[in-house]
Formats: C-alpha cells, structure tokens, sequence
C-alpha cells in the first residue's frame, strides 16, 4: 500500500499527510481595477515535502507543505475534468499536479504542487500531538512525489519553440 499509518510519537517526515494546517491565502478579485487583496487564513489538508532527512537531523525550522485536494472537489467545481483526473492526472501526466489514490482517511486525492506553503516546524508538530496526522507516504511512492516536486521547479521552458528545417 502506499500509505502507513505512523505512530502519533513517531516525528514529522517526509510525506506526512497533516489535516487542518492554517495557510495564509490572498482574496483577489477578478479585476485589477477593485480593492486590494486581502490575506485570508484557512485550514487545508497538506502533504510534507521538506526532506526527510533535513527534519530528522532538525535542519529544518520551516517546512515546506503542498495543498491536497480531493480529486471528486476538483471535477466538481470544474477545476478539472473527470477524464483529465482518469487519464492525465493519475499517470502523472500534467505539470503540477500529482495524484495520490484513495486510502485511510482519504478518498482520490491531488496535490498541488504549485500551492506551496513554508509552515514554522512547531505548528505542524502541534497538530500531530492534535492526532491531525492522517498518513504518511511510504517508500518509494514518497521519492516519487519529490521528484516530480522537484521536476515541477527545475523545468527549463522555452520562450517559443525553435525553428526547424522541415
């Protein structure tokens, strides 16, 4: 299975499902012409991405975290569409998306790996003490998840396609 269920005293990691994380997020209204934005707090599933490594040896005192969505919110609110989840998105196919399947405490889900966070350590630590940990991503499916985390940043696009012969 992809998913394990991690012991409430084991400590944060790599992979880490967390439900209620507080995320500060901008209201922008459609037109540049209206108000400013206004920064609104809410309280997102996320999924750990900060290096497993970095948080067992305490590098890390912020830790970057991805926002999960339930992939059936997606298609209903038409963020997506169905066939695009069923055969884009679950192969792992679409620049900045990354699908996870239904598991304990979770139905299909998609992380956003364009909707970063940076979370203060001690926060996220609460909200494990809180039981708020619902999973954790096992090996390798978690190495898989940073490396298109990785690729989603570290893609070199170019301006125009170049010219060819033919």
């Amino acid at each position: 299975m992809i998913y394990r269920t991690v012991d409430p005293k084991e400590r944060l990691s790599q992979g880490d499902i967390i439900d209620g994380c507080p995320i500060l997020s901008w209201e922008v209204s459609s037109s540049k012409l209206e108000g400013a934005p206004k920064a609104v707090e809410l309280e997102v599933r996320v999924v750990v991405l900060t290096q497993a490594c970095d948080l067992a040896q305490e590098k890390a005192s912020r830790v970057v975290v991805a926002v999960l969505h339930s992939a059936r919110t997606l298609v209903d609110e038409g963020i997506l569409k169905a066939n695009v989840v069923e055969d884009l998105v679950r192969t792992h196919r679409v620049y900045g998306w990354y699908f996870l399947p239904a598991g304990p405490h979770q139905e299909e889900s998609v992380v956003d790996l364009r909707d970063l966070h940076t979370i203060p350590r001690p926060i996220l630590e609460r909200l494990i003490r809180q039981g708020k940990r619902l999973s954790r991503i096992d090996t390798p499916y978690r190495e898989h998840l940073a490396q298109h985390f990785s690729i989603t940043y570290s893609r070199i696009g170019l301006p125009e396609p170049y010219e060819t012969e033919k």
